[in-house]
């Protein structure tokens, strides 16, 4: 099979993996700093 030949589904499957990866990579570093500064908020306060 070439290239040029690849099915259109596998070309569209592939590109939502790289955005889907991307977003998620995004989301999930954004919670965790959410978690890391509520965290540490929280620390503080019990001193």
């Amino acid at each position: 099979m070439k290239n040029d030949e690849q099915k259109p589904w596998l070309k569209a499957l592939k590109r939502v993996g790289w955005l889907g990866f991307a977003f998620f990579l995004i989301k999930g570093l954004i919670w965790l700093a959410l978690f890391f500064f509520a965290g540490s908020e929280l620390m503080q306060t019990c001193n």
